[in-house]
């Protein structure tokens, strides 16, 4: 005695199901690139620009800009900002540096993310260089300087959320490399 057969309907409803899992797979998979780019382009969540050049104008607005440093409880390092806050014009040129400092006795990886404070400055904050999302290997006692070149947007001065801030926060936060992998995966802007 033979076993039933499924009907037509029973597969066309998993031929649909198996559909439906395989699209939902490639839009999760495709996700995270997908808000990258969205928050490079918008400058949501604070994520901040990158430039290739400085503007050609410089507006006599300032801002104060300050800097943070943090460390991930897995890595055994010191990181300061050098420069802990300046006071910029809008469209000009500034370069700051962080020091981070290995203090152990073995070698030790990092990598740096960042972000800006407020998120609605991210759109305006423009990076020319900087260290994030750089594999950093400090040996034993070393200590490094590592410049940040950016400029705010003089368009910040006639944007309506833009010309409400007064203070900006650059924070930088390292992590090991091996859990840095994973954030970097997840955070890192293309471009």
């Amino acid at each position: 005695m033979s076993a039933p057969t499924a009907p037509r309907s029973h597969t066309k409803v998993v031929a649909i199901c198996a559909g439906v899992v395989v699209a939902m797979g490639a839009l999760a998979f495709a996700s995270v690139p997908l808000y990258r780019l969205f928050c490079q382009v918008t400058g949501y969540g604070g994520t901040t620009m990158k430039a290739d050049k400085a503007p050609d104008r410089v507006v006599d607005q300032t801002i104060t800009v300050r800097f943070d440093a943090n460390v991930s409880g897995g890595l055994a390092w010191q990181f300061v900002p050098i420069d802990r806050v300046v006071t910029v014009k809008l469209g000009e040129t500034a370069v700051v540096n962080y020091r981070a400092t290995n203090p152990t006795d073995k070698p030790l990886t990092g990598t740096a993310t960042y972000n800006v404070v407020p998120d609605q400055a991210g759109v305006f904050f423009n990076k020319l260089a900087c260290f994030c999302f750089t594999e950093q290997l400090l040996q034993p006692g070393q200590s490094i300087d590592m410049p940040v070149q950016f400029f705010i947007d003089p368009a910040m001065a006639t944007d309506k959320d833009g010309r409400r801030i007064h203070t900006i926060t650059l924070s930088y936060t390292f992590y090991p490399v091996t859990e840095a992998k994973k954030v970097e995966a997840a955070v890192k802007p293309r471009g």
